[in-house]
């Protein structure tokens, strides 16, 4: 039977919450706040280890959420994540994707704000999030959220690949705001995710 002290230092030195070395643990940004509307991130694989990613962290702040990672998700599985209590709205633009033969999905309606809501999240690159809506069915029936009029993003240690493209923490917290019409609920988030943003910085600047 293994014990503590014969793991491998890398493990015993990881943070429980976090998921990171000791040496890099970003528990100090963490910032809890309650969230009306739930949240559900579907983070890809690929983003588990990627220091700059901003899905655990959004997690770790959000008392009302859930992280579950894979691409392919069994659709029991996903079915029971999308439970009927809440309506589920994917946080995804809302134009036709041509290229995977997605069709226009259901228009957002205002009238659904006044019901229990589920914000559904994907984690990853816009190829690796094009690919997981293509791969799982369940996700591309649902509605769409698309975000209007954000801020310029904060998220200056990754390159975007896209006009106005976002952190997954920064478009899920202006997406709470808009959807609870709370637009300064949120800022303690956004001031984390600085903090967050300035120590990934600071670790580029000392490696080069």
């Amino acid at each position: 039977m293994n014990t503590a002290s014969s793991l491998p230092a890398a493990r015993r030195a990881l943070c429980a919450a976090c998921l990171r070395p000791q040496q890099t643990c970003i528990c100090r940004w963490v910032t809890v706040l309650p969230n009306h509307v739930e949240v559900l991130i579907l983070q890809h694989p690929m983003e588990v280890s990627n220091a700059k990613g901003s899905a655990r962290l959004l997690h770790l702040c959000l008392a009302n959420s859930r992280l579950e990672v894979g691409e392919t998700f069994d659709p029991a599985q996903l079915q029971a994540l999308l439970s009927p209590e809440r309506r589920n709205l994917l946080l995804y633009p809302d134009t036709e994707d041509a290229s995977l033969g997605l069709a226009m999905p259901q228009p957002f309606d205002n009238a659904w704000l006044r019901e229990p809501l589920r914000l559904v999240v994907l984690d990853g690159t816009w190829r690796k999030s094009r690919k997981m809506l293509y791969l799982n069915p369940l996700l591309q029936a649902l509605p769409r959220l698309p975000l209007r009029d954000t801020p310029p993003s904060h998220y200056l240690i990754r390159k975007a690949h896209l006009p106005d493209q976002l952190s997954t923490l920064e478009a899920t917290v202006y997406a709470l705001a808009q959807l609870e019409n709370d637009i300064n609920k949120y800022n303690p988030l956004i001031d984390a995710f600085d903090g967050f943003v300035a120590q990934q910085a600071s670790y580029v600047k000392r490696s080069a």
